[in-house]
C-alpha cells in the first residue's frame, strides 16, 4: 500500500517546461554520482498537484481548460449538454485552484455538500506547509453556534483576571492554531455573527485582539493561507455570514460529487483504514523559504499589455447604470445601493440601452478594487504553475469564475436568464462568469480596442509628462481631450465602458487645465 501512495509524478510534469540545470563545469565532470537535484519550485508545485488529484483526491473533474486551437466538443443528449476535449493539459478546480491558494497566501472558500472532501483538500494543503497530520487536524476549527472569541482565539489566564489591576497586565492563553502556516475554518457559515468580527480581524488585518494585548497571526516565516468550508455560499447556515468576512474570500471554489466508476479505490482505502493526508510524500512538503520564494516568483510573472486592455474593457461594464444618480459620476450602481434604491429597478428604467447587449446590466454591482487584485495575483499564479513566461488570455479566464464568484451578482431579472436553456446560468456561476468575460473579448475584438484606444493614447501622453510642455500643446491637447468626449456623446447610447472613458476624459481635461493656469501664470 506504502508504494501506491509515494508515487510522484516523473519530471519534467509540464511538455516544453525545462527543468533548468546550472551551467557545468570542468570539476563537475570528475564529481561522484550524486541524486538527481531538486525540481524547480513550480515543477515540485505541478508534482504535488498531480500527486493530490492522482493519489489523495479521487477527482476525474478536469474543469479549468486550456487550448491553443479548437476544441473538439461532442453534443450530448437533448437539453444543449456538450463534453469538451481540450488540446493541452487541463486542471480540476477543486485541487489546483485551493494549491494555488496555498501558494500565492490566499484565502479559499470550498464549498459543497457533506462529504464532499473539502475538509480533505485543506488539510492536505496544511501537511505540505510542513504540519504533520495531527497537528493541522487539531488546528482545524468547527464551526457551531456556541462558538465563542474566547473558543476562537484563547482565554484570559484566571490569576491574572484576579491580580490585574488594568487590562494590559493579562496575559492572554493564545490558542496555537494562530499562527500556523494553513489555516482552516470549517463551516465558517455555522459561527455567532460576533465571533465572525473576530474572524475577520484576523483575516483582514492579520492579528486579533482580547483584553488589550494584540498577536499577531502570521507565522513567524513561510506564507500564511487560509481555508473556508461552508455548504454552500447563497447565505445558508446557522448564521448568515457578514460581508466584510465574504468579500475576504479570494476564491470560492465548488467541491466536485465522486465519480462511481472510482469505487474500487474507496473500498481500497476502507479495507487499509488510510487517510491520503497520511502519507504525503516528503519531496513534496514545502519549506517556509521555499513558500516565500514560490509567492515571490509568481508576483513577478509579467502581465503584457493585451492582456491588461481586455480585463481594463471587462471590468469597465459593470460600475455603471444611467439613472443610479443625478451627477454623471454619480451614476453607478454603488450609489443606488448605498442611497437604498434597487439596482434591477435602475436597470430596468434605462430605455437608452440595449438591455441584451449591455453586459453591466446582467450584475447588480461592479467589482471591487480587492477582486481586481486577486484576480491578477491568480492570473499570475496559474500562468506560473503552467510554466508560461507571461500571463495569457486563457489563464484569466481560467480562474476568473473562481475569483469573482460572490464578487459580481447576478441581475436575476435580467431578459438573459428567462431564456430557454439560459436559464441554467441563474444556479452556474462559474459558466455564467465565464459566459461574460467571453462576450466581453468578442466585443472588444469586434471594435478593434487591441489596436485603438484613443483615451489609451491620450493617458500615454500625460503619464510622460508635463515639465517644460508648451502651453500651445497643452492647449492642442485640451482641445483632443474635448473632441474625445463628444464623440462618445454623439453616440446617444452610453454603456460602462463609456463611463470609465469619460471619467478618464474629465480627469485628462483638469490635469491640463490646471497646468494651463499654472503655464500662463509663470509667464
Amino acid at each position: 500500500m506504502t508504494d501506491r501512495w509515494n508515487r510522484v509524478s516523473a519530471s519534467p510534469t509540464a511538455p516544453g517546461v525545462a527543468t533548468a540545470a546550472g551551467p557545468i563545469s570542468a570539476e563537475d565532470l570528475f564529481l561522484e554520482p550524486e541524486a538527481a537535484p531538486a525540481p524547480t519550485l513550480d515543477e515540485k508545485l505541478r508534482q504535488a498537484y498531480y500527486w493530490i488529484v492522482n493519489r489523495a483526491v479521487i477527482s476525474p473533474y478536469y474543469d479549468l481548460e486550456f487550448a491553443d486551437g479548437p476544441v473538439l466538443s461532442i453534443p450530448l443528449g437533448d437539453a444543449g449538454a456538450e463534453l469538451t476535449l481540450p488540446g493541452e493539459a487541463s486542471f480540476s478546480s477543486n485541487v489546483l485552484l485551493p494549491l494555488l491558494t496555498f501558494a500565492v497566501g490566499g484565502k479559499c472558500l470550498l464549498i459543497g455538500g457533506p462529504g464532499r472532501g473539502k475538509t480533505t483538500v485543506a488539510v492536505l494543503m496544511g501537511v505540505l506547509a510542513g504540519s504533520t497530520p495531527d497537528d493541522v487536524r487539531r488546528g482545524v476549527q468547527q464551526g457551531q453556534p456556541q462558538l465563542t472569541i474566547g473558543d476562537l482565539v484563547g482565554i484570559p489566564l484566571p490569576r491574572d483576571l484576579v491580580q490585574a489591576s488594568r487590562l494590559a497586565d493579562i496575559g492572554i492563553a493564545w490558542r496555537d492554531w494562530l499562527t500556523r502556516p494553513v489555516k482552516i475554518v470549517d463551516e465558517y457559515n455555522r459561527i455567532p455573527t460576533k465571533t465572525q468580527s473576530a474572524l475577520l480581524t484576523m483575516v483582514a488585518e492579520g492579528y486579533v485582539e482580547s483584553h488589550d494585548q494584540m498577536r499577531r497571526t502570521s507565522p513567524d516565516r513561510g506564507v500564511e493561507s487560509w481555508f473556508f468550508t461552508a455548504n454552500d455560499d447563497a447565505g445558508g447556515g446557522t448564521f448568515p455570514v457578514i460581508q466584510a468576512l465574504r468579500d475576504r474570500m479570494d476564491v470560492t471554489v465548488p467541491a466536485a460529487g465522486f465519480n462511481s466508476r472510482f469505487f474500487d479505490e474507496l473500498v481500497a482505502r476502507v479495507e487499509a483504514g488510510e487517510k491520503p493526508e497520511e502519507h504525503v510524500p516528503a519531496e513534496l512538503v514545502f519549506a517556509p523559504d521555499e513558500q516565500e520564494r514560490m509567492r515571490s516568483a509568481i508576483r513577478a510573472v509579467p502581465m503584457p499589455h493585451d492582456v491588461r486592455r481586455r480585463l481594463e474593457y471587462f471590468f469597465s461594464h459593470f460600475e455603471f447604470v444611467q439613472h443610479g444618480g443625478r451627477r454623471f459620476e454619480y451614476r453607478t450602481k454603488d450609489t443606488v445601493t448605498t442611497g437604498g434604491g434597487r439596482v434591477g429597478e435602475a436597470i430596468d428604467a434605462n430605455t437608452g440601452a440595449d438591455l441584451e447587449v449591455d453586459l453591466g446590466a446582467q450584475t447588480l454591482n461592479g467589482l471591487s478594487v480587492r477582486a481586481l487584485q486577486t484576480l491578477i495575483v491568480y492570473a499570475k499564479a496559474v500562468a506560473w504553475f503552467r510554466g508560461r513566461h507571461e500571463v495569457g488570455v486563457g489563464d484569466v479566464r481560467a480562474v476568473l469564475p473562481f475569483a469573482l464568484r460572490g464578487k459580481l451578482q447576478p441581475n436575476l431579472g435580467h431578459p438573459r436568464f428567462d431564456i430557454g436553456a439560459e436559464r441554467e446560468l441563474a444556479t452556474d456561476a462559474t459558466s455564467w462568469l465565464s459566459d461574460l468575460f467571453d462576450r466581453s473579448c468578442r466585443e472588444y475584438d469586434a471594435a478593434r480596442l487591441g489596436a485603438e484606444d484613443p483615451v489609451g493614447d491620450l493617458l500615454a501622453e500625460l503619464d510622460r509628462g508635463l515639465d517644460g510642455l508648451p502651453a500651445i500643446e497643452a492647449s492642442r491637447r485640451l482641445t483632443e481631450v474635448e473632441s474625445r468626449i463628444r464623440a462618445i456623446a454623439a453616440t446617444g447610447k452610453l454603456y460602462g465602458r463609456h463611463f470609465d472613458d469619460l471619467i478618464a476624459l474629465k480627469y485628462l481635461h483638469q490635469r491640463y487645465t490646471a497646468y494651463l493656469r499654472w503655464a500662463e501664470g509663470v509667464g
